[in-house]
């Protein structure tokens, strides 16, 4: 290997921090376009296309080991046309050539090593190759060599293997965008469940063996049914808590890591991702609005703490990812040695903390470290120690941010700092949600930066979306999970500030994907056709993220409820019709399909109690969930005057152990109306209490509460009033609802 520097390739043009990476390799790289392309036909030459992304950590090793070196370099510039590719700027580029891989290895990742034709078909795949032949891999130099002899000696074979592999990707892809006549049954969602408490640990949490991921379609399935099914809410609350106390989730600076290598969920693959947390995000402030239970609040506020001080542009925007190396070494940044912790904590608080973050016993991550998690509920430790569990709970964070700050001093992470449409409509959803229940006005406002940036800023010349931006330059016209994460995230914002131009915007990007990516026999394609990619491929199966139509359908959903037009209503239903005899063939590999036809069911009055989700001798599913709504509102109005005003008196009560913010604090209460005039409005002062998320004073209302006003009906028919509120419980909140009441 030489550490020789030499000149910048060809990737020192480009904007990817991955491909920027490669820019001082010996390696006569290419950026994928038809520069390169041309290359490879004029020189009669096959293609070796690299596929990967900044923050996998098999990608620096092979880029180390033999991208770096000379020789290597020097093989690869005689015998073929080098391309990289970062898969998070390509992503249809990535599913075509990692179908061709697990096709022919029956496995895949990153990065991913594809061998192809001039005219793009591949004929051999790997994944990472080592310098030399080690456990059981060839080495990257052997496989160079025999593939360039027998490109030189056997050409009509590799054309007819290239042929035969790209007509079994095509096959695949293809296979699954196979139409129905109709929308699926909500019975696949129930299939879809039995499916995952059979591979449910119930143990630790997760499904199946290391290693385990979050896979948020399972959460969110299982997040839909678990007011109908027992077993459903078992399974969600036991993988939400494990994934919590361990190593996945940072204990220190909050955020989760991309993957558990174990099966406790203790050592983690250690980079962190936007998508991952957005998502997650979501998923556990949802949770807690349900539940009340504390640990889902602290690791939703967490999580939106480690995206405002690690991910977040100067303009609001969000990053995409956290490297999982320094120096070389994966996880370095986050783990610890007993002499480390020692030293910032001191004896006594060492002591005291090592029962509650995991490192009393031995270390056990390669051999003389820890990853900080919580082998035990925090409510269970504080029974123990018999204290009340919020007092213990201060005295960790307060020796937590003492180990936080002292990591702060270690070599930093390199950051990923390009901006994804997808992944930012991920976190937007999942800041705005958050905002809303927890309840924290300052993650609206982020939610709302982001969603102003990818408006004004992810656009090209013409107006069309793009996919990726960095430092002022937007790369590629957006593919469909762009679309359909930015108008879910547009929506959920347009929920949590009640602002109509967030909703005017998901149905404008909403159209603009029917237009840019819709099939004739219904559903979307993932990218818009181009000369440059095999194959238009439809993204149906869920992933590390939901795929995109099901997403696509789920929002159509959404967009009919809140505009009451039936256009969206009709999308719902044909994305459904397009992939139903897939769904309805393997709903395990489906879960958000399932989930959407289960919802368009649920709305027709048609999805059954989940009780097929429950496997025999499980908990007996629960019923359904009722809709809490612990106000109610009665109004009196006095006789008109000569303009027809009325004296308006609204008198609310509130349920015992609830309590609605007052004007002034967030999702304060409002009144309004529909088909009436309303002047003068008297909102009573509300009771200081200290429920801030950094227990700052807000105005609450308890019992009863009169507002006074006045009213002028316009309308001979429907005058009614509008109540705007958010009631929480000391434990919990809902979310902010409106009770609708027709004006006597």
């Amino acid at each position: 290997m030489s550490g020789d520097r030499v000149e910048e390739n060809r990737l020192g043009g480009e904007s990817s921090p991955y491909l920027l990476l490669h820019r001082r390799n010996p390696v006569d790289w290419y950026p994928w376009g038809e520069e390169a392309l041309a290359a490879a036909r004029r020189l009669d030459r096959p293609i070796f296309l690299s596929v990967g992304y900044s923050t996998c950590h098999w990608c620096h090793v092979m880029e180390r080991e033999s991208f770096s070196d000379r020789e290597v370099a020097g093989l690869m510039n005689r015998e073929f046309v080098n391309i990289k590719v970062d898969r998070e700027e390509r992503p249809e580029l990535d599913e075509i050539y990692m179908a061709a891989t697990q096709i022919l290895t029956h496995h895949g990742g990153w990065p991913n090593s594809v061998f192809l034709t001039p005219d793009l078909k591949p004929f051999y795949a790997g994944t990472y190759f080592p310098p030399e032949d080690r456990h059981g891999l060839p080495s990257f130099r052997r496989v160079l060599e025999s593939l360039a002899e027998a490109w030189r000696t056997r050409r009509g074979e590799v054309e007819e293997q290239a042929e035969s592999l790209a007509g079994a990707v095509r096959r695949y892809l293809e296979e699954r965008a196979a139409p129905g006549p109709a929308p699926p049954g909500p019975e696949v969602a129930l299939r879809s469940l039995a499916a995952l408490e059979a591979r449910f640990d119930p143990v630790w949490g997760g499904f199946g063996g290391a290693p385990k991921f979050p896979t948020p379609s399972n959460l969110f399935l299982l997040e839909a049914l678990a007011g109908e099914s027992a077993k459903a809410a078992e399974m969600l609350d036991a993988t939400l808590d494990r994934m919590a106390r361990g190593g996945l989730y940072d204990q220190l600076g909050g955020g989760f890591h991309r993957y558990a290598t174990d099966r406790e969920w203790k050592v983690p693959h250690f980079e962190k991702m936007l998508y991952d947390n957005g998502l997650l995000l979501e998923i556990y402030a949802r949770r807690w609005a349900r539940t009340g239970d504390p640990e889902l609040a602290r690791v939703a506020a967490g999580t939106a703490g480690f995206l405002a001080r690690e991910l977040t542009s100067p303009e609001g925007a969000l990053w995409s990812a956290l490297d999982a190396e320094t120096g070389g070494e994966e996880g370095a940044f986050y783990v610890w040695r007993r002499e480390e912790l020692r030293e910032v904590l001191g004896e006594e608080d060492f002591g005291f903390l090592a029962p509650l973050l995991g490192f009393s016993g031995a270390p056990f991550f390669e051999g003389d470290r820890y990853v900080l998690h919580l082998p035990e509920p925090l409510a269970d430790q504080a029974e123990r120690r018999r204290t009340a569990r919020q007092e213990l709970a201060r005295e960790v964070a307060a020796l937590s941010a003492r180990l936080l700050e002292a990591r702060g001093r270690r070599e930093p992470l390199a950051v990923d700092d390009k901006v994804l449409a997808d992944w930012n409509g991920m976190a937007i959803s999942g800041l705005a949600t958050a905002g809303a229940l927890l309840p924290d006005p300052r993650l609206v406002e982020r939610a709302a930066r982001a969603a102003e940036f990818a408006l004004s800023e992810l656009r090209r010349e013409d107006g069309v979306l793009v996919h990726a931006w960095r430092r002022g330059r937007g790369r590629a016209a957006a593919f469909l999970s762009d679309y359909v994460y930015l108008v879910r995230g547009l929506l959920a914002l347009e929920r949590a500030s009640g602002e109509a131009r967030w909703l005017e915007a998901a149905r404008e990007l909403a159209a603009e994907q029917i237009e840019r990516l819709g099939d004739a026999d219904g559903g979307f394609f993932a990218a818009a056709a181009a000369p440059d990619v095999l194959f238009r491929t439809k993204e149906v199966f869920d992933g590390a993220v939901p795929g995109a139509n099901a997403v696509a359908a789920l929002n159509f959903l959404d967009l009919a409820r809140r505009t009451g037009e039936g256009r969206w209503r009709r999308e719902a239903e044909r994305t459904l019709a397009a992939f139903a005899p897939l769904v309805e063939r393997v709903p395990e590999a489906a879960r958000m399909l399932a989930l959407a036809a289960w919802r368009l069911a649920e709305e027709e009055g048609k999805a059954e109690p989940a009780a097929a989700g429950a496997q025999s001798g499980a908990a007996a599913p629960a019923a359904p969930a009722v809709e809490e709504r612990p106000v109610a509102m009665e109004i009196a109005l006095g006789p008109a005057d000569a303009d027809g005003w009325r004296e308006l008196g609204v008198r609310l009560e509130i349920a015992g152990g609830w309590h609605l913010y007052a004007p002034g604090a967030p999702n304060g209460t409002g009144l309004g109306g529909v088909g009436v005039a309303l002047a003068d409005l008297v909102f009573p002062p509300g009771r200081s209490a200290p429920l801030g998320p950094a227990g700052e004073e807000l105005p609450v209302y308890e019992g009863s509460v009169e507002i006074r006003g006045r009213a002028r009906p316009e309308s001979p028919t429907g005058a009614r009033l509008l109540l705007t509120y958010q009631a929480c419980t000391e434990e919990r909140c809902l979310a902010p609802a409106t009770l609708e009441t027709p004006l006597p």
